[in-house]
């Protein structure tokens, strides 16, 4: 019995471990999206990283990615810049391999 309570102990040690490095990716990705649209605006030091720490907030909105790529799109459309949903979702799986890589290599 306490080989299985051992294993399930792992398991569960594990499923948090992964839930919280998905996190910690997700946030990442976020952060450099801002970064990434702020660059576009011609943003300040000082306003993209206010920038960027928006765009992680607007992650909260509601599950999934939809919130984040709507904040980007109307962020972008109303400073004048010239971009569409097919640029945004390819920039979010861009940051997203560079925040996985990122991580990875900090672990």
């Amino acid at each position: 019995m306490t080989d299985f309570n051992d294993r399930e102990r792992g398991e569960e040690a594990k499923y948090a471990h992964d839930q919280d490095m998905q996190f910690r990716i997700q946030a990442r990705r976020n952060r450099l999206l801002g970064e990434w649209a702020a660059a576009r605006m011609n943003l300040s030091a000082a306003e993209t990283d206010a920038y960027a720490k928006s765009v992680v907030q607007a992650d909260f909105e509601e599950a999934g990615d939809e919130d984040v790529i709507r904040k980007l799109l109307g962020d972008l459309t109303s400073a004048g810049i010239e971009t569409s949903d097919a640029e945004v979702r390819t920039a979010l799986e861009d940051k997203t391999v560079e925040a996985r890589r990122a991580l990875m290599g900090e672990a």
